[in-house]
């Protein structure tokens, strides 16, 4: 044992050395200020935190400054994201210094609220002027660009220059009206001459839903209003926008059938010998099952045309399926083998085939949410 601890000495000299090396060698040179300033609360005596910290903050604060510097010479008005980032990167460093007894004693940081405050100014300033630039142009797009600078400014300085005003301004400026037209049916399954009981019911039931959870004309979530086409004569207002919504491809297809047989065997009791133990035998059945399934698909097509310039703004196809089956039984032999299952099917005697109004809603509840999130996607800012 002896003879190993000079060994095991010399391992934790080299941990040593290798863990004080590794901080000035990490790639990610921010983070490990931050790691070193955490090891110093844990223990303060901390010989590679130490020796690290000194050489750490000089380096992370001209790599920053020059960061600065570099972005400051640019026009693009991106530029005072990078800029702002690094003064606050630079900021919480000396915050995590200050308020770090160990750390505040090896190193005196610099405060960056001074820089921070007059750099959201100029910042608040530009996205203003790029905001009033833009309000001056038509169309939706410049709209939105125009509402996001003010909304950016807003957000450096709180209310810069009545920003919120000017947003509420190009917001009114970018809603569009749209009508919401009832699902148009091209599909096989309206001509074939099957009934259509209840069926209207949900192509005006579709539209209605749109409308409501869009919230209507009154809509105040996007910068769009929605309308039946009813609505809009009713409200006078010139529709921006239509949506078409076309059923294709319905298939409801007969159900087919399926049967297969399963072989069934149980021990019962069956009485009890002459010294009271009971007595089993093997009772057999066969079970015929009868499965009845189909699988119906649909497809429905969104089309949103800008009525101004009549052009397409976008189509989107949506397809889904809807899978029924059910399944009965008899039986020949013993009924005693009979599981409590193999008795449900066999009671079984009623299939629940769902209705073909059914179907078509539950094809509906599927494809109601993509419809409803892609005019959502489209509307939205």
């Amino acid at each position: 044992m002896k003879k190993c601890l000079p060994f095991i000495a010399l391992f934790f000299l080299l941990a040593g050395c290798k863990s004080s090396k590794n901080y000035l060698a990490r790639a990610d040179e921010d983070r490990t200020l931050f790691d070193v300033v955490k090891r110093l609360n844990k223990s303060a005596t901390d010989a590679d935190a130490l020796a690290a910290l000194p050489v750490l903050y000089p380096q992370a604060a001209t790599r920053h400054l020059k960061i600065i510097e570099s972005y400051s010479d640019l026009r693009d008005i991106s530029r005072w994201d990078k800029i702002l980032n690094s003064y606050n990167t630079l900021q919480n460093m000396h915050d995590a210094i200050v308020n770090s007894s160990p750390a505040f004693r090896l190193v005196n940081p610099h405060s960056y609220l001074y820089q921070i405050d007059s750099c959201k100014q100029l910042a608040a300033e530009d996205y203003y002027l790029k905001g009033s630039e833009f309000l001056l142009y038509t169309g939706r797009d410049n709209a939105k660009k125009s509402y996001n600078y003010f909304k950016s400014a807003s957000q450096l300085v709180i209310n810069y220059k009545e920003s919120s005003a000017k947003m509420e301004q190009a917001y009114n400026l970018a809603v569009v009206n749209v009508i919401i037209n009832p699902i148009q049916d091209n599909s096989y399954f309206n001509n074939s001459g099957w009934g259509n009981a209840g069926y209207s019911y949900s192509n005006d039931y579709f539209q209605q839903n749109l409308i409501r959870d869009l919230g209507g004309y009154r809509s105040n979530r996007y910068p769009a209003r929605f309308y039946t086409e009813w609505e809009a004569r009713r409200e006078n207002v010139k529709p921006d926008w239509l949506i078409d919504l076309t059923l294709r491809n319905l298939d409801i297809p007969r159900p087919s059938i399926y049967s297969y047989t399963k072989n069934l065997n149980k021990k019962v009791e069956n009485g009890k010998d002459s010294s009271g133990n009971k007595i089993y035998q093997t009772v057999y059945a066969t079970l015929t099952v009868n499965r009845e399934s189909f699988n119906a698909r649909g497809q429905m097509d969104l089309n949103i045309q800008d009525l101004i310039s009549r052009k397409n703004i976008t189509y989107n196809s949506y397809r889904e399926d809807y899978s029924w089956q059910e399944e009965s039984a008899t039986f020949t032999g013993d009924s005693r083998a009979l599981s409590s299952s193999d008795w449900n099917l066999v009671n079984n005697r009623r299939y629940n085939v769902p209705a073909k109004q059914d179907i078509l809603n539950e094809l509906y509840r599927k494809i109601y949410p993509q419809v409803k999130n892609r005019i959502v996607y489209m509307a939205d800012w």
